[in-house]
Parts: structure tokens; C-alpha cells; sequence
């Protein structure tokens, strides 16, 4: 996937659904956790430098596993890539309970699976197709059936 480097930059900067300083590894040979910045916005999770404004990475939520390995600790590997691995260290079971929640909801296939589930509800609710007035309503991607390519 092809991101815009200025467009992806003012993402970054947006407010965070999330946002936490935790330990981090990325998946290179000796990598050892360090202390970064976290901020998950949409379908992007951002790490910083904890004294640095830009990000030194994003990773985009999508076709990933969001595992979580031991108490404290959860990873973000990718279907295509399982050697592909980031760890991530919190101070609390619960901060990585919270994180691994909020990473599972922030996924496009989540959104889109929400989108249908309220969709159907609505139809059922109100006789009408609420994706009608957008003319999208027969697009492949908001089908129950549809598979994303």
C-alpha cells in the first residue's frame, strides 16, 4: 500500500483514540524493548520517540493478528509477514487488556462488519436502505457475503 508521506504526518498529528507510552520492540535481530509514545488514530498505531513530535513509524491495522502473549505484554503481527512482529510491554494488565481491545476495534474489517451489523438493523427497523441516499447501497464491500481484495 502507497501512503503519502505529508498526509500520513498529519494523521499522525491528530487527536488519539489512544494514546500511551509503552514499551516497544520492532521486529529487527536484537531489537530490546524501548519507551515510545503510542497513538493509535483510525486504523494507524504511531510510535515516537518519547521527546519527538513526528513519528518513527506507523503501522497500518489491517490483515494483522493482535495477540496478547503474557500478562503485560501484547504483539501486532501480519497475516502476510507472521515474522513480521511487534511486542509491546504495559505497566498493568489492564492497560494491555485496554490496548489489545481498542487495536481489535480500530481494523477496517471490524468497521466494516459494524457498518453491515447497523445496516441490517436499521433496514429491519425502518423498512429503508440507510446507504440508499449515498448511492452506495449495492457496493460488494457493504454485502454481508463480501470478502475484502
Amino acid at each position: 500500500m502507497r501512503y503519502n508521506e505529508r498526509e500520513l504526518l498529519s494523521l499522525a498529528r491528530q487527536p488519539a483514540e489512544k494514546a500511551a507510552e509503552i514499551r516497544m520492540s520492532v521486529p529487527k535481530k536484537g531489537s530490546v524493548l524501548k519507551k515510545r509514545l503510542v497513538k493509535l488514530v483510525v486504523n494507524f498505531l504511531f510510535y515516537f520517540r518519547t521527546d519527538e513530535a513526528e513519528p518513527i513509524g506507523a503501522l497500518l491495522l489491517e490483515h494483522c493478528r493482535i495477540t496478547k502473549e503474557e500478562e503485560n505484554v501484547f504483539s501486532i503481527s501480519f497475516i502476510e509477514e507472521p515474522e513480521r512482529k511487534y511486542c509491546f510491554e504495559c505497566a498493568t494488565e489492564e492497560q494491555c487488556q485496554e490496548w489489545v481491545e481498542a487495536l481489535k476495534r480500530a481494523s477496517y474489517e471490524f468497521l466494516r462488519r459494524s457498518l453491515i451489523f447497523y445496516r441490517n438493523e436499521i433496514q429491519k427497523m425502518t423498512g429503508k436502505d440507510p446507504l440508499e441516499q449515498y448511492g452506495i447501497s449495492e457496493e460488494a464491500r457493504f454485502q454481508l457475503g463480501a470478502h475484502r481484495q
